[in-house]
């Protein structure tokens, strides 16, 4: 019996139970930032590196920059994404350039909106005959835009043009897509969160 007090007395010089329970939710806390992709750009990058679709077709992130708004992916020319004639597969192409412009959406505006792609269409140009990359940019005057637009809650709906160009900076496809965007309070998607 005295041996069972003893251990008892040892329980009280443990840390009281609220005590692990912050720590823990701390702890839980700084994973799930650490973890988050719109806080680790490079966890991302290479996320999308891996990502099936992506990987499989040979489409790399070369540079993903949050601070200036900026992405950059390269797709090279090779067996495994040649159409029947040997050119750039065309589905390759649109795949490259989906869903960049609605990530740096995403991170520039934060948690408080919903984006979506809401259409997109692309114009073949010339045929790819050798690796293409697309540069996605946003710059702080278009976010601003997008803020005052969106202020009354209202769906805000943002046309951008990308272009795919090869290694002679030659335009091989033109991609329209259109993005919706909408103060998170106001939309229906209230739980699109970044799954990944």
């Amino acid at each position: 019996m005295l041996s069972k007090l003893s251990n008892l007395s040892k329980l009280s010089k443990l840390p009281k139970l609220s005590k692990l329970s912050k720590l823990s939710q701390t702890f839980q806390s700084q994973a799930k930032d650490y973890l988050n992709p719109f806080n680790n750009p490079k966890l991302l990058k290479q996320f999308f590196n891996f990502y099936p679709p992506y990987f499989g077709a040979g489409i790399r992130v070369e540079s993903l920059d949050f601070t200036n708004h900026h992405i950059r992916v390269h797709l090279p020319l090779n067996k495994l994404n040649q159409n029947i004639v040997g050119t750039q597969f065309g589905g390759s192409l649109y795949s490259m350039t989906d869903p960049f412009l609605m990530i740096l959406l995403m991170q520039a505006l934060g948690n408080e909106y919903v984006v979506w792609d809401k259409s997109a269409s692309i114009d073949f140009v010339k045929a790819g005959k050798s690796d293409v990359f697309a540069d996605f940019h946003l710059d702080d005057t278009e976010i601003d835009t997008i803020k005052a637009l969106a202020k009354d809650g209202k769906a805000v709906f943002r046309n951008y043009e990308v272009q795919v160009v090869d290694d002679q900076n030659e335009v091989v496809a033109t991609v329209t897509k259109t993005l919706y965007i909408r103060l998170r309070a106001y939309s229906k998607s209230k739980n699109q969160t970044v799954r990944i």
